[in-house]
């Protein structure tokens, strides 16, 4: 049996506790938050500590513009991903384009800082009913979602970053904020395959490297959230959907994840349902108990996590500077 744990920090730089955490070979990534991220140079020194200790870590954070981006200090001001979609109903082009010049952009700066992943794009489609998606998702409409984050994913590539798809199957319609209450979503299951799911389906098809899961319940589909749930992981995304990387649990210390006990219930569950990457942030306690229950179910470290790492590629300054003046005009228009 293989899995992994990310492990978050305490600040800006690392304590003696978590120079020993990161040790652990079961940790197999560690995630940054806005605390850890006071500048650029600041995250690249961090980083460094980090490699000096355990240079194979996948280094992660959501650097996803708008609400969601945790480093700001030293880096371009990201717009949300919603903002390309103006464009895209004007100029069908010209948003794909604007799409993949975010993607590049993002994925760029972050390359340059050495950090390997960020958690992104998101794949949910914005309904108006879900105010932790909003305009992180790329659009109101499911193919639209498609079409623009194929391009925003084709910029990461080209800055030498892979993608992960979240959140699987769908974030958009449950009416409530998942790190502090349950999320229901009553749609049948062929609703959420026609719509919230082509995203996924379509990531899917290129070859996505890897999916995060939704806190989400979807009770005419199966009776455990998706996070929690074969049904989803298997059936759907396995089998069904011939999806061959890896799967991430969404943070395990969110409200929606408490159903099912304490940390180590959490992580047996979602292991057991077929999650290999584990998230849990913001509780050190909790990251310890299923360190412990994963020592003592005799896991071991899942060796398919190197497959997230950067890549080697070739900054082209041209388009970065392009990419960053486009970000600077859809943040002004967005005021």
């Amino acid at each position: 049996m293989h899995a992994s744990l990310f492990l978050d920090l305490d600040g800006t730089e690392l304590t003696q506790a978590e120079s020993v955490l990161l040790k652990h070979p079961l940790i197999g990534g560690v995630i940054l938050f806005g605390r850890n991220t006071k500048s650029a140079d600041q995250v690249k020194t961090l980083i460094k500590e980090i490699r000096e200790i355990r240079p194979e870590l996948i280094i992660s954070i959501d650097q996803e513009g708008g609400r969601v981006q945790r480093l700001k200090e030293g880096v371009t001001l990201l717009p949300p991903v919603k903002s390309v979609h103006a464009l895209f109903c004007l100029d069908h082009a010209q948003g794909l384009q604007a799409a993949s010049q975010l993607g590049y952009l993002m994925a760029a700066e972050m390359r340059l800082l050495d950090v390997d992943l960020s958690f992104a794009p998101v794949l949910d489609v914005d309904y108006g009913r879900n105010s932790v998606i909003g305009n992180r998702a790329f659009a109101t409409d499911h193919k639209a979602v498609t079409q623009l984050s194929e391009a925003y994913i084709s910029g990461m590539a080209d800055a030498g970053m892979t993608a992960t798809g979240k959140h699987f199957p769908g974030h958009g319609w449950a009416n409530a904020d998942t790190h502090h209450a349950d999320a229901i979503d009553d749609r049948p299951f062929a609703q959420l395959w026609d719509t919230d799911m082509l995203p996924f389906r379509r990531a899917i098809e290129k070859g996505m490297p890897a999916m995060m899961f939704a806190h989400v319940l979807y009770p005419e589909c199966d009776s455990a959230p998706a996070g929690y749930s074969a049904f989803w992981m298997q059936k759907i995304l396995r089998e069904r959907l011939g999806f061959k990387g890896i799967i991430f649990s969404d943070d395990l210390s969110m409200k929606a994840a408490h159903s099912v006990g304490g940390y180590g219930q959490r992580a047996e569950k979602a292991l057991l349902a077929g999650c290999q990457a584990i998230l849990c942030c913001n509780d050190r306690e909790g990251t310890i108990e299923i360190l412990s229950y994963l020592d003592a179910a005799g896991y071991k470290a899942l060796p398919e996590l190197l497959e997230l790492k950067g890549s080697d590629w070739t900054l082209d300054d041209e388009r970065l500077k392009s990419a960053r003046l486009l970000a600077k005009t859809l943040m002004d228009n967005g005021k």
